[in-house]
């Protein structure tokens, strides 16, 4: 059963940086793609970064050259470290793996960023 769990949200000013993690199993962890997701209140969900079995990356342009997504798979963990956050970075953060032609999502992270 893949389980998928973020941590690491929280409050943060303007400008700082926080670093959020998604831990996961029942999956071969080393094989999957990680993508992060995010969802501000009242809008749709939006695709934030991904990290590839190969390591590779893709971002989306609101993030990039601010945040790095990365992955140690001796702990089955993907990290998205947020520098220079900014208020509209505000959201629930989400990871997720497409495990047999199905996404699976965690329950999500709050990420706050105000003054």
């Amino acid at each position: 059963q893949v389980q998928l769990v973020e941590s690491g949200g929280g409050l943060v000013q303007p400008g700082g940086s926080l670093r959020i993690r998604c831990v996961a199993s029942g999956i071969t962890f080393k094989l999957y793609s990680i993508a992060w997701h995010r969802q501000a209140l009242g809008k749709q969900r939006e695709f934030v970064a991904r990290i590839h079995s190969n390591g590779s990356t893709n971002y989306a342009d609101s993030v990039k050259d601010r945040f790095t997504v990365s992955r140690n798979n001796a702990y089955n963990t993907v990290f998205l470290q947020m520098n220079n956050l900014k208020p509209e970075d505000t959201a629930v953060y989400y990871c997720s793996v497409n495990f047999r032609q199905s996404l699976r999502w965690g329950r999500g992270t709050q990420v706050t960023v105000s003054s």
